[in-house]
């Protein structure tokens, strides 16, 4: 079998059996594309063994992050276990290769004055781009930060997964796995706002944010690329220097839940994470910020000591 036909069989795979989300079928696709074309196209995938996989995976190495070759590697072990399952290959060549060490980073929320700053939006005239235009944005931003949605659910949402009247959205998280999250009332005022500029028939089936304004007589879904750019338009008119994209916005809106006395099971269940130690990255952040505040603000707090070894001494009472 060729490489041409297992790439083919194992995308049907992804969608039909997996379930696998459009973007993870994509990046594994483009992984194994890439071996192809390090190997060889006149190799076959059972002609592949550990030597090539080290070798490809080496020849990437100090040219992408860890957590990269991470992902490449797991794209190949999925699709040669699939191929040992289904007979098509003796024997699973990425079987005793561990995955690359990837260094531990925290979430970076953005500060409260600057989501609310985000939210508001532009004022004067750097607001006159259009009525329909800044509807949409707002909504979007809202919703993003409201709900915590990844930006994957927030695109693939329609009208019809929206109840104002209930205050909540139905979205299609990773897996196939659907949940509803609540929304707070600033979020469904700015949706409603949004919708009210496109009333009509067939309203329902139409995506919940299109790329075009309500006359323009197509109701293009709006991408995950416009709405990224849609967030850096709106933080760059703001004034806020950070980088600002959409998952910076659902780990803002984790990490302000846990700072005000949410339960951590509760937000798992609202991010919609399969497992809880996902979800307990955002306590390390709190309990980092927690100290931060007390290092600047508590009279007895001594300063850490920093890489250098010196330690800011307590102030003097006079």
């Amino acid at each position: 079998m060729s490489f041409a036909e297992a790439l083919r069989d194992f995308d049907l795979h992804l969608r039909a059996e997996r379930n696998v989300s459009p973007h993870t079928r994509r990046a594994y696709l483009s992984d194994l594309r890439q071996l192809v074309a390090f190997v060889g196209e006149e190799w076959e995938p059972a002609q592949v063994g550990a030597a090539q996989v080290r070798a490809f995976l080496a020849s990437l190495h100090g040219r992408r992050h860890p957590a990269t070759l991470g992902r490449k590697l797991a794209a190949l072990r999925s699709f040669f276990r699939w191929l040992a399952r289904a007979g098509r290959c003796r024997l699973d060549p990425t079987a005793d290769l561990p995955l690359p060490r990837a260094p531990k980073s925290l979430p970076h929320p953005l500060p409260v004055d600057d989501c609310v700053a985000l939210m508001e939006g532009p004022r004067g005239p750097a607001r006159a781009r259009g009525e329909w235009l800044e509807r949409r944005d707002r909504a979007l931003a809202e919703l993003l930060y409201g709900a915590g949605l990844r930006v994957g659910e927030l695109c693939g949402a329609d009208v019809r997964d929206l109840d104002l009247h209930r205050g909540e959205i139905r979205v299609l998280g990773k897996g196939g796995k659907e949940r509803v999250v609540p929304l707070p009332a600033a979020a469904r005022e700015a949706l409603e706002a949004w919708l009210a500029l496109r009333r009509g028939p067939g309203l329902l089936a139409e995506p919940l944010f299109t790329a075009r304004g309500p006359r323009s007589g197509h109701a293009r879904r709006l991408g995950v690329r416009d709405a990224r750019r849609v967030l850096r338009r709106r933080a760059r008119a703001v004034g806020i220097a950070d980088r600002v994209h959409p998952h910076r916005l659902r780990h803002s809106y984790a990490t302000h839940l846990l700072d005000m006395g949410a339960d951590l099971r509760e937000i798992q269940e609202l991010l919609g994470h399969a497992s809880l130690s996902t979800t307990q990255r955002y306590t390390a952040v709190s309990a980092e910020r927690l100290m931060e505040v007390y290092d600047r603000a508590h009279p007895r707090a001594r300063r850490r000591e920093s890489r250098a070894g010196a330690v800011r001494p307590e102030r003097s009472r006079s």
